[in-house]
């Protein structure tokens, strides 16, 4: 094989669709306090795609992992909105900024065995940058979920994400992660939570799925 032909292989592999089958989901620090610094993106706009991501995550059966720093001391506990999709989960702690300096955080990882990681974390130029570009470097594909992650200031949040761009971390939206996880409408066993996390999630888009459904279809209107 040749230098170009690995570079083409390793691309494609990079690049190649998510499904539910092939990647683990993470989210990292999405806790009171972290949040308060947030000033890239309106924080309840923050709040509505980091539970539309989770909502999806567990529609369709994607391993998720729950992860925080020093809850009790600083940043206070994981969001309940985020912590009541996964009843009974119990987020990592760590103290390290790095979650991929957690013993524990990366042992769940390799349990899991997934090579792609979809991440949102908070905040972007730390508890987001600094994991996936080390779990690129120990051979995982990473898939940063940058409007379902926040960082101290839009400048702040774009460098943060060239930088992991330039490391080789791919970064994508938290709709684009869920309807590339469902690709055809054909797949029924996950259509209708689909629709519903749409609906309630994906502001003027999913008005005009209500709409549809209501004055094309003739279908009773969403309680």
């Amino acid at each position: 094989m040749t230098a170009k032909d690995k570079s083409t292989s390793k691309n494609a592999s990079v690049h190649s669709l998510l499904t539910p089958e092939n990647c683990t989901l993470i989210f990292i620090d999405h806790q009171p306090q972290m949040l308060f610094g947030v000033a890239n993106i309106e924080r309840q706009v923050l709040i509505n795609n980091v539970v539309g991501l989770a909502k999806a995550g567990k529609a369709f059966d994607v391993p998720t992992i729950l992860t925080t720093v020093e809850t009790e001391s600083f940043s206070g506990y994981m969001w309940p909105q985020l912590l009541r999709v996964f009843p009974g989960q119990k987020p990592i702690e760590r103290s390290s900024m790095n979650s991929w300096e957690d013993k524990k955080f990366v042992a769940e990882v390799g349990r899991i065995g997934r090579k792609k990681l979809v991440i949102a974390a908070l905040w972007t130029e730390v508890c987001l940058a600094f994991p996936a570009i080390d779990a690129l470097r120990a051979g995982y594909e990473v898939y940063a979920v940058v409007d379902a992650s926040g960082g101290m200031s839009k400048e702040i949040h774009d460098t943060a994400v060239l930088r992991m761009v330039q490391a080789g971390v791919v970064p994508v939206t938290w709709v684009q992660v869920m309807l590339e996880w469902q690709r055809d409408w054909a797949r029924k066993q996950t259509y209708d939570a689909v629709i519903d996390i749409v609906k309630e999630h994906c502001g003027a888009y999913g008005s005009g799925v209500e709409y549809a459904y209501t004055m094309v279809h003739k279908l009773p209107p969403s309680k």
